[in-house]
């Protein structure tokens, strides 16, 4: 119970529903309790009655007596629905304030979660699978809100129950409670049981319906390569396999399920044998009525369900108790990438790299080993190297999705450690070399970054990546709804979206990792001369392995394995006929004629 302590903040937050339950519980219990007593007494009224209606049979009495008996008969019926109406209503409010509260929380924690999962640093989604993060702010969750809800709805209704029936049970008659009361714990503890396997097989069916689910989303998602590679049959078989794996889990459970309620009527039934045959012997004893047996019966019958309920919330507790510890594992985690000061500045641009070196805390690969450079304000900085050079770890720093792990990074000579990190992030344009795009309009995409756009400046910025030219060609324009990750559009049109994108922040440091790679030369030589006018008085990086995207840089950095190689304008680097720069160019221009 250790872990389920954080939430118990939300049941103060909400300790109005809570209280106000707790009433209702208490209310609607009272009144189920109070009907098995007017039923005793109506019981022995009949009786009684039935003997003095025979007694004065003859007289001028008997009317009388029959029509005692059925004003009395007829006010213990009126009281009884009288009683039964009211705890319906009391049940309803048990319900709006419980059940409320627990969706209420179920709420709030999403939203803690959720907002928790986006201070988190890159490092942490690096180490997580998307389905982990979303299982625990749905899957967890939900188990979660069952124990806030029906399990502390149940138990207190259990606890009231025992309290207020055990003690007039025992004052009737203590041999026949005891034998009354011996079935129910069995009943507990085998709904424990059995609900525990019920719970155990449905987790085994929902893995086995998620590995289908993936295998459906990735067969349809690379439909192209699995028919140009002609495996239908294949695909198929292994879907067959997969299905009947979730078939055959599927009966499991349905078996289990069909014993469940057949357990239950069985221990039920038992209870009211045994309170009939022993209550039987004791009204033949005369130490009870039989109006006590219709009592005990209705006792027993309103004990059964929250006896029952004990295990399967036993269960609810304890999978909620995991739950939680998922969730705590998460929440506990902190960002180390915090402001320092909370610096706001006016960004120029001048930066400065000073002995930069970094180690990705998740891999241990150092991707940069005493890296120092400058970009003056307005000048554009292209970084080139091999693949896995650490180019964009660069941008991935200026940007401070990570930290330096050793030396300093300052913007306009401010550490972008005691920079705020909104302030910092708002005034870069950053296009990543993974584009993604949501599924919405190319318009809603476009103007992510800003509060308020204006219809000019989103229209400047598509023509500045050109890509008006084709999002005007589609029936809707810039009101086409993309599908997921912007699969309506081609790779190159992905990329010049995400341009635009940045561009109509109008930012005040510009980074392009690699954005140009997915269109032809034509494209990104009308790019490159947009970029151009752009860029004039903008400070600029821009990250590529293309030697085109960064001929007509201001100064040119060529990186190797996380080190500066090379450093100048490009004239400069194509003197040195040894240099991995002038390697790079050559062997790009000897593919580009072939």
């Amino acid at each position: 119970m250790r872990a389920l302590s954080a939430v118990n903040k939300y049941i103060l937050r909400y300790k109005w529903h809570f209280l106000g339950g707790v009433l209702f519980v208490a209310l609607s219990t009272l009144l189920a309790i109070f009907p098995a007593q007017i039923v005793r007494y109506a019981f022995d009224l009949v009786g009684e009655g039935i003997d003095l209606y025979y007694l004065y049979e003859g007289t001028q009495a008997q009317s009388g007596v029959y029509e005692l008996f059925g004003r009395n008969v007829l006010l213990y019926g009126v009281l009884i629905l009288t009683m039964a109406l009211l705890r319906g209503i009391f049940l309803f409010f048990m319900r709006q304030t419980l059940i409320v509260m627990s969706r209420l929380i179920e709420n709030d924690q999403k939203n803690e979660i959720y907002q928790h999962y986006q201070s988190l640093p890159l490092s942490f989604y690096r180490r997580h699978s998307t389905g982990d993060l979303m299982s625990r702010i749905s899957e967890d969750v939900g188990r979660v809100r069952m124990y806030v809800g029906p399990a502390l709805m149940y138990f207190m209704q259990l606890v009231i129950l025992f309290v207020l029936i055990v003690p007039l049970m025992f004052m009737v008659n203590v041999k026949l409670t005891i034998y009354t009361l011996l079935p129910l714990p069995i009943l507990s503890v085998s709904i424990f049981y059995v609900n525990n396997l019920i719970e155990r097989k449905s987790d085994e069916i929902q893995r086995s319906l998620a590995s289908m689910t993936t295998f459906v989303q990735e067969a349809f998602s690379g439909i192209r390569v699995l028919k140009s590679f002609v495996r239908e049959e294949d695909s198929h078989h292994q879907f067959s396999v997969a299905s009947d794996n979730y078939k055959d889990k599927s009966l499991s459970l349905n078996f289990v399920n069909s014993l469940f309620f057949p357990l239950i009527l069985f221990l039920v039934g038992l209870s009211t044998i045994v309170t009939v045959w022993i209550g039987g012997q004791e009204v033949i004893r005369g130490t009870i009525t039989t109006g006590s047996i219709a009592e005990f019966l209705i006792y027993v019958n309103l004990l059964t369900w929250p006896v029952t309920a004990l295990g399967w919330t036993s269960s609810l507790v304890q999978r909620a108790q995991a739950s939680q510890a998922r969730i705590n594992e998460f929440l506990d985690q902190k960002t180390d990438i915090v402001s320092r000061q909370n610096v706001e500045l006016d960004i120029k641009g001048d930066i400065v790299f000073d002995h930069v070196s970094f180690t990705y805390p998740d891999t241990g690969i150092q991707a940069l080993r005493d890296v120092s450079f400058r970009i003056h304000p307005g000048e554009t900085l292209a970084v080139i190297g091999n693949t896995g050079a650490g180019k964009s770890t660069v941008a991935a720093l200026l940007s401070r999705l990570y930290d330096v792990t050793s030396g300093s990074i300052k913007v306009d000579g401010v550490d972008v450690r005691d920079l705020s990190l909104s302030s910092l992030r708002e005034q870069i344009g950053y296009v990543p070399q993974d584009v993604f795009l949501f599924s919405d309009s190319i318009r809603n995409n476009i103007n992510f970054g800003l509060e308020n756009p204006t219809e000019e400046r989103m229209l400047q910025a598509a023509k500045d990546a050109n890509v008006y030219e084709n999002i005007i060609r589609f029936p809707e324009g810039f009101d086409t709804k993309l599908g997921e990750r912007g699969i309506t559009l081609s790779g190159g049109q992905k990329q010049r979206v995400s341009i635009a994108r940045a561009l109509v922040k109008e930012p005040k440091i510009l980074i392009l990792d690699d954005a140009l790679s997915a269109v032809d030369t034509n494209t990104e030589n009308a790019i490159l001369g947009a970029l151009q006018r752009i860029m004039h008085n903008r400070t600029s990086l821009i990250i590529s392995h293309r030697v085109s995207s960064v001929k007509l840089a201001d100064q040119i950095l060529v990186l190797d394995d996380g080190v500066i190689v090379q450093h100048g304008t490009h004239e400069d680097l194509m003197q040195d006929t040894d240099g991995l720069y002038r390697a790079l160019y050559e062997r790009q221009l000897q593919s580009e004629e072939a």
